[in-house]
């Protein structure tokens, strides 16, 4: 096309709106952004939601970049090239608005500060009834993390409008880990808050189901002499798959896995599905803190997501650590991942609140 053939009426939009995906502010998947906690009339229906904060991380830190990191390995999603060939559908351009909200401000030198704040903002967020779709709605968000102990906050906020949730938590490792335990002379209330230890709090506190839980590619070491770790986390209701319980089987055994996990929910009930990038093989996701050799595939992961077609109404990916990946890979399956939670949340359509609270 010669310069004196264009169309002279053609739109702003038209001339300048697409480029490349290197190109423009980065935002998750280029979606429209805001600063949600200081925009409260801002309306949306799934939000994108950075919690930078990885002081509660026992081996090593980083995941506090993990939030920019997942965002920039996102750049080749967009609407134009959002068409997901399992689903049939572009979840980017079907009946919900998404955002990206931006991060939550969590300071790094007090973890008691940064739960509070944390707490606080997710309470703010999940609570406002403003959804774009449903007036009497809260929106729905999908966090980025940060450690893994950025759950609990979320969890707290969710509880307030959901009721008890359900959590399939995708990890290495339980992350149930007795908090009430002595842990030797320096211990204290302020240490026991831990990325390992959060989901024993958040079923201390109420926050979710008593009976439908699950773990998805568990295979670290455990403390003790015996099986005392599991059979605590047994006795918080939790169901467990080992990496071995996936892999050795292939499809068979994913698929086993899957009618397992939807035997054991009910239809219907509120669920929020968590995924530690360590979950996966180091070979495919060495930038997270505490890696385990022998983990799932990327290929597994999204398999196993897109057969997970529940009434999601929250989730996060988490403990990416930018200063150990390569080439970002890790960042770049963690981004995949929010495409298939996105994927699923508006294939389900509007959440059922089966305990919607008034606030």
């Amino acid at each position: 096309m010669t310069a004196s053939s264009r169309d002279p009426q053609a739109t702003l939009e038209d001339k300048w709106g697409a480029g490349p995906g290197f190109s423009g502010i980065v935002t998750f998947a280029h979606f429209e952004t805001c600063r949600a906690l200081l925009e409260p009339e801002k309306k949306f229906d799934i939000g994108i939601i950075g919690v930078p904060f990885d002081t509660a991380t026992s081996y090593r830190p980083g995941a506090r970049f993990g939030p920019s990191a997942i965002r920039q390995a996102s750049q080749r999603q967009s609407e134009k090239r959002g068409y997901n060939l399992r689903a049939g559908y572009n979840p980017y351009k079907e009946w919900a608005t998404l955002m990206d909200c931006g991060d939550i401000p969590v300071t790094p030198v007090c973890n008691e500060v940064a739960l509070e704040q944390m707490t606080d903002a997710f309470e703010e967020l999940v609570l406002r009834r403003q959804s774009a779709s449903m007036p009497n709605h809260p929106p729905r968000y999908i966090a980025l993390g940060g450690d893994h102990s950025i759950i609990l906050p979320h969890l707290r906020a969710l509880r307030k409008v959901y009721g008890r949730v359900a959590v399939i938590h995708f990890d290495a490792h339980l992350d149930t880990y007795n908090s009430s335990k002595k842990n030797g002379y320096w211990d204290s209330e302020k240490t026991r808050f831990t990325h390992g230890s959060m989901l024993w709090m958040a079923c201390e506190e109420g926050l979710i189901s008593e009976d439908y839980n699950v773990h998805v590619g568990l295979r670290a070491r455990i403390g003790g002499k015996d099986m005392d770790d599991y059979h605590e986390d047994t006795s918080q209701g939790w169901m467990r798959f080992s990496t071995d319980d996936i892999w050795i089987n292939g499809v068979p055994a994913m698929e086993s896995v899957l009618k397992k996990i939807k035997d054991r929910i009910p239809e219907g009930y509120p669920v929020y599905i968590s995924l530690d990038v360590d979950c996966m093989d180091p070979g495919f996701a060495p930038g997270t803190g505490t890696m385990e050799p022998g983990g799932l595939t990327p290929r597994e992961v999204i398999y196993l997501l897109r057969g997970m077609d529940f009434n999601l109404v929250g989730g996060d990916v988490v403990e990416v650590s930018p200063p150990y990946d390569t080439s970002e890979i890790t960042a770049t399956a963690a981004s995949q991942v929010v495409y298939e939670l996105i994927t699923t949340m508006v294939e389900k359509g509007k959440p059922e609140i089966p305990l919607l609270r008034k606030n």
